[in-house]
């Protein structure tokens, strides 16, 4: 039997290779999907809704996220397609994304081990539950793992030609990635500052250089979503006016809170039109935020009682999407200045969401939760240890490597300072394995058979 399974011949092109996984998706989507709309579904809806009509924001002046995934949506709301053709889109990104994860891996190492880090990715199951949904998570995967295939080429492209291609790519999917994820904005701009100031002390670098440029096409990408938010606000480097309402809770203070956030009503609701659906939540009010199943029994009036005056004072001072996220800031900061420990509490909270889903505020304990221990615990023993060789070899480390690893730093490091869930460290694994599969590579050599 072991002789018969060293003898398979497994194909060699990637596409071929992994396409099982991609029938497995769709089956997955097929059977889990269903005709309501749930969580932020209905938010991506209506922008792509907004886009057919030749606009962006809600009349309010409401910026809920990028533009990035409500643009790839935009033709399926057009032609009032049904809303599991926009499902069915998941499992191809999914795919795709296994696909171009393996690519990049054989620029860096051997087959047996880019299969074995691959097909934990393609078996990866807490991204699983975003499969069936109308949600950015899997097309943010895909677009990261597109991501990494493009920069290694553009940093180990044997031709001028292919260099040149590949830094643009690389700089226009950071770009797209951005629009789908603002978040992803705050660490652009700060690589731009930090590679430019490296690139001026030393600048025989050519990496630095051509870092650069590739964060140079992205930030041209992302402008015109800047200029029209401008526009809008009047605010510089505007990207989304939820950043209040995700620091408010992060700034709570009270007894079993740990900055998790509350969703608006807006949970199963027919879909008819992604405007009725909206206006529903619109209409609901904020003073009945809290509509979270797995809360604990009875606490639902406490919580309203603990925030019943801020909501109040919100109310009171705004009229849009723009005043109320600056009215929350306000609140937040003000929360945030009496009580700091509470905050960095809260912050070490986000740490646990983003790893393992726990803890939440005011939450009954779900079995659900241990399922995130295996995979995501393996990931976080592995980059522990790889970050002594990293330190040991950081300049014999490709800078493709090098410059992911600062990428993910400081997307993880922002998320940890505004509330944060388990799909915020799901979309970026994919560069964890790679850096992961690399460092391994080149530190340990594994026999199975003893000698």
């Amino acid at each position: 039997m072991l002789n018969f399974v060293r003898n398979i011949r497994l194909p060699q092109n990637p596409y071929l290779l992994f396409s099982p996984f991609l029938l497995f998706y769709i089956l997955f989507v097929l059977i889990f999907q269903h005709d309501t709309l749930v969580g932020d579904e209905d938010r991506f809806l209506l922008y792509a809704h907004n886009l057919t009509n030749g606009h962006y924001s809600s009349s309010d002046i409401t910026i809920g996220h990028g533009p990035g995934y409500s643009i790839i949506l935009t033709p399926f709301i057009a032609f009032d397609l049904p809303l599991l053709s926009i499902k069915l889109l998941n499992p191809l990104f999914h795919y795709l994304s296994v696909v171009f994860l393996f690519k990049s891996f054989r620029q860096i190492v051997s087959f047996r081990v880019a299969l074995i880090f691959s097909l934990f990715w393609a078996c990866y199951f807490n991204s699983f539950e975003y499969l069936h949904l109308i949600y950015s998570e899997i097309f943010s995967t895909f677009l990261i793992s597109l991501l990494l295939f493009c920069l290694t080429k553009a940093f180990n492209s044997d031709t001028q030609a292919k260099t040149k291609k590949y830094v643009v790519l690389s700089g226009f999917i950071m770009g797209y990635l951005t629009l789908t994820k603002v978040i992803f904005g705050y660490v652009l701009l700060f690589l731009i500052v930090a590679l430019a100031l490296l690139w001026f002390i030393k600048r025989s670098a050519v990496n630095y250089r051509k870092g650069l440029v590739v964060l140079g096409i992205a930030f041209i990408t992302v402008s015109p979503y800047l200029i029209y938010t401008y526009n809008l606000t009047g605010k510089i480097f505007y990207w989304s006016t939820y950043g209040g309402e995700n620091l408010y809770w992060m700034s709570s203070h009270y007894e079993g809170e740990y900055g998790s956030w509350f969703a608006l009503p807006n949970g199963p609701i027919k879909f008819n039109t992604p405007e009725d659906s909206i206006k529903h939540s619109q209409q609901t009010g904020y003073l009945n935020f809290v509509d979270q199943d797995n809360l604990i029994p009875g606490i639902a009036d406490s919580i309203k009682s603990r925030h019943k005056k801020n909501f109040e004072e919100l109310l009171q001072n705004s009229n849009s999407g723009l005043k109320r996220d600056e009215v929350l800031t306000k609140i937040a900061i003000r929360n945030i200045k009496e009580r700091p420990l509470g905050y960095l509490k809260n912050c070490l909270s986000n740490v646990g969401r983003i790893l393992f889903n726990y803890p939440y505020s005011y939450s009954t304990q779900r079995p659900s939760t241990l399922l995130r221990f295996p995979l995501n615990g393996i990931i976080v023993v592995l980059a522990l240890f790889c970050l002594i060789p990293t330190f040991l070899n950081w300049r014999r480390i490709i800078f493709p490597i090098r410059f992911m690893l600062f990428f993910v730093l400081l997307y993880l490091g922002g998320s940890v300072l505004g509330t944060a869930e388990i799909r915020m460290f799901s979309i970026v694994v994919p560069m964890l394995l790679f850096w992961i599969a690399f460092v391994l590579g080149k530190s340990i050599n594994i026999k199975l058979k003893f000698d």
